[in-house]
């Protein structure tokens, strides 16, 4: 998981190192009090971003909704961007946090919107929509469903790339039904950052400008 760096290890300025310490034992326990508390405080604060940025999600219907209202759409990306303060210094790229199946609570892409909105021309309904990620296998798997048989996903190889970035190139598309199966041709490549994650949550900007809020899944999906 994501875990608090720089902000629990900073030296307090009433810390003089220059001068032998007449205490030790006090100031050493006083270092250790502020960098419990410094770190606390910066949970605290992702914890009320966090349930900020769900609130404003709850009723949009996986971003369906927010696309007929900006105001909306300004303040949930207002959140988003306070999460990705808090998140900035911490490593979102490692298997123990990144490795999972995503399921999506809200998005900005057109895409994905689109098939979710249209599914019932084809006669069906959009389950979940995910994101499978196994880092140390280099893997990722944008997955929609269609309940009970159906599923449109597109492999991809990933590469990690910085302390948040992750880059991705698509290798094969895959609509499925429950006796027939289309391959489809791989269509293109770019990066995401996934600007905080934790627990529950990861919160993710891309190449495009689009985002992504995605909780972990109760389940592992698998081709």
């Amino acid at each position: 998981m994501a875990t608090c760096t720089s902000t629990c290890f900073f030296i307090p300025v009433s810390l003089n190192l220059s001068n032998p310490n007449p205490n030790p034992t006090f100031r050493k326990n006083s270092h250790s009090r502020t960098a419990k508390f410094t770190c606390s405080s910066t949970t605290t604060q992702a914890q009320l971003a966090k349930q900020d940025l769900l609130s404003l999600i709850a009723d949009q219907d996986r971003g369906l909704k927010t696309q007929k209202d900006p105001t909306k759409r300004s303040s949930i990306i207002e959140a988003i961007d306070a999460l990705a303060v808090l998140g900035r210094d911490t490593v979102t790229t490692t298997a123990d946090s990144l490795s999972s199946t995503w399921r999506l609570l809200w998005t900005t892409e057109k895409e994905q919107l689109f098939i979710i909105e249209k599914a019932y021309l084809f006669g069906t309904q959009t389950g979940d929509v995910l994101q499978v990620i196994d880092v140390d296998k280099k893997v990722l798997n944008n997955v929609i469903t269609f309940p009970p048989d159906g599923v449109f996903f597109v492999r991809s190889n990933i590469e990690i790339a910085s302390s948040q970035r992750v880059n991705f190139r698509f290798t094969s598309a895959v609509l499925r039904g429950k006796n027939w199966e289309i391959p489809l041709p791989p269509f293109g490549q770019g990066w995401f950052e996934s600007v905080y994650i934790d627990d529950e949550i990861r919160v993710v900007k891309d190449i495009r400008g689009d985002y992504l809020v995605v909780d972990r899944a109760p389940y592992s999906w698998k081709e």
